[in-house]
């Protein structure tokens, strides 16, 4: 069991770099092939969609793993009934939600977006709830089995589908509205949500013949009640957060377009919103991904420490958890406030974005640190708190945009990232703390990542300045100064930080890989 739990890590691992990487490059191609005003409307159909996808798939999906991991280990002919109605409910749940985006897409791009342009791209995306919904029970059901490979496959194909109908559909409509591409983009997206659904149920068909044999379905008991425990407070609890960032994201331009009112208005804050959200932010939030493998090995061992009760345990691998964010999400925002600007120059030829990293670049380890405690939280019971926490930030940043945005603009914005930042991490980290017993050691957390930060800037920073005269206004020269310059700053900041207690983590989390694998092969021999 030890040796098929890595397995499914290393390979949940690789397949999410392989995934982040290639929704990276469609991003990077669809900011230039959009423009920022572009950018800018796709971000606030996305705004809306993400609305109704949490209502059509939140539940569903939590339900689905939850109550056939159950069934599975009971009676498979219960197994297989609670599937069915599974299926049914999510069928249901993305029907209902594929109509009530369709009926209110005019309404909302009207009077919630402030742009009719957004209703064509509301109604394309709409067309592929019912087969996300679907597609999340059947996910769940293989993540029952212990079963990676199907989900991971589907999600290969579903984002090859997506880039390949992107990249023809908007190579083919050069010069179009700005509306009627991205209902194009939205309408690929529905596409490859079909397509994934399709080859989930491919699979499904293969593996119900391993499961349930010629089994019958048999009515699982009180399969209402159980199912409705689960959706309520998910959907409740999801759907309030989402609606509550959507409200942002339609507050943001709205505000920025009081602020550019002589510059520019509408189409001026649509193009900033979509440089900071289309182009900065993917790129900030791309390198936390590579934190994968650590949250895999860690978060079902700090679950389990808890649950027996194992404090020193717990405390150890919490200490760990912390320690070797801080220092991943140290390198991360040294490279990008030393080599910011100039990527955003070789990826979008808009040095706007390249100040927004720089500029949000120091929050980057409190961003990382609160996204792994959030994780850590819910492993030991905190989800609660992590939600209600959540849902403060959320307010607390719908003021400060609208107080901050008519009066400073987008500097007014990176303010309130900026403090949500520091809030959503110190009130996570610290009820985290508390709730587990672990003491205190940013010293150990932050102060001596921070010393190998400021190593590897100043570095970064002379190569930069070394590199200034070297000819790099064509492609190859742009790749060769950010290469040589980022490949130089991360040599410093491990140089610095592996005696700084670096090394001694890194030895610890190989020296628990190895050890799995090896009561992986006793287990199996």
């Amino acid at each position: 069991m030890r040796q098929s739990y890595f397995k499914n890590a290393a390979l949940l691992t690789g397949s999410d770099v392989v995934l982040r990487l290639a929704g990276m490059g469609l991003r990077i191609w669809l900011a230039n092939a959009l423009g920022g005003a572009g950018m800018g409307l796709y971000q606030l159909v996305l705004a809306v969609y993400g609305l109704f996808v949490t209502l059509a798939t939140a539940g569903i999906s939590v339900a689905a793993a939850r109550l056939l991991t159950e069934e599975l280990s009971r009676d498979k002919a219960a197994a297989r009934g609670m599937l069915v109605r599974l299926v049914l409910a999510g069928l249901t749940l993305g029907g209902l939600a594929m109509a009530a985006q369709l009926a209110t897409a005019g309404l909302a791009a009207k009077w919630w977006l402030g742009d009719v342009r957004a209703a064509a791209a509301l109604r394309t995306s709409a067309l592929g709830l019912p087969w996300m919904a679907v597609s999340a029970v059947l996910r769940g059901f293989f993540l029952a089995r212990r079963r990676v490979e199907p989900n991971v496959l589907s999600q290969l194909a579903e984002q090859t589908v997506r880039i390949a109908a992107v990249v023809w559909a908007l190579s083919r409509t050069q010069g179009w509205p700005d509306g009627s591409r991205c209902a194009l983009v939205l309408a690929a997206t529905a596409l490859s949500e079909a397509v994934s659904t399709a080859l989930m149920t491919l699979f499904y068909r293969r593996e119900a013949a391993r499961c349930f044999g010629s089994t019958a379905p048999r009515p699982p008991r009180e399969v209402s009640r159980r199912l409705w425990d689960i959706l309520w407070p998910v959907e409740g609890g999801r759907a309030l957060s989402s609606a509550l960032h959507t409200a942002e994201n339609m507050l943001v331009p709205a505000c920025l377009a009081v602020y550019l009112a002589a510059s520019g208005g509408r189409t001026a804050a649509l193009e900033q919103y979509g440089t900071l959200k289309g182009m900065a932010l993917p790129l900030l939030n791309f390198p936390f991904g590579l934190l994968g493998s650590l949250a895999v090995l860690l978060m079902p061992e700090i679950t389990q420490a808890h649950i027996e009760g194992q404090t020193a345990r717990l405390n150890a691998l919490l200490d760990r958890m912390l320690r070797l964010t801080g220092y991943f999400s140290m390198l991360a925002g040294t490279l990008f406030w030393v080599w910011g600007r100039p990527l955003a120059q070789l990826l979008y030829h808009s040095p706007e974005a390249g100040f927004y990293l720089e500029t949000l670049a120091p929050a980057m380890p409190l961003m990382y640190l609160e996204s792994m405690v959030d994780g850590a939280m819910k492993g030991i019971g905190e989800q609660k708190a992590a939600f209600r926490y959540s849902v403060w930030d959320a307010v607390l940043r719908i003021g400060g945009v609208a107080v901050l945005l008519p009066r400073y603009g987008m500097r007014g914005f990176l303010t309130v990232i900026l403090l949500s930042s520091f809030y959503t991490c110190a009130a996570n980290t610290g009820r985290l703390l508390l709730s587990s017993g672990t003491g205190h050691a940013f010293r150990r957390w932050l102060g001596a990542p921070l010393l190998a930060a400021v190593a590897a800037g100043a570095a970064g920073r002379g190569v930069r300045r070394a590199l200034t005269g070297f000819p790099a206004q064509g492609l190859p020269g742009q790749l060769t100064v950010l290469t040589v310059g980022g490949t130089v700053t991360a040599i410093v900041f491990l140089l610095a930080a592996l005696p700084l207690g670096l090394w001694e983590e890194l030895r610890a989390v190989l020296r628990q890989a190895k050890t799995g694998k090896k009561q992986g092969k006793v287990i199996k021999t």
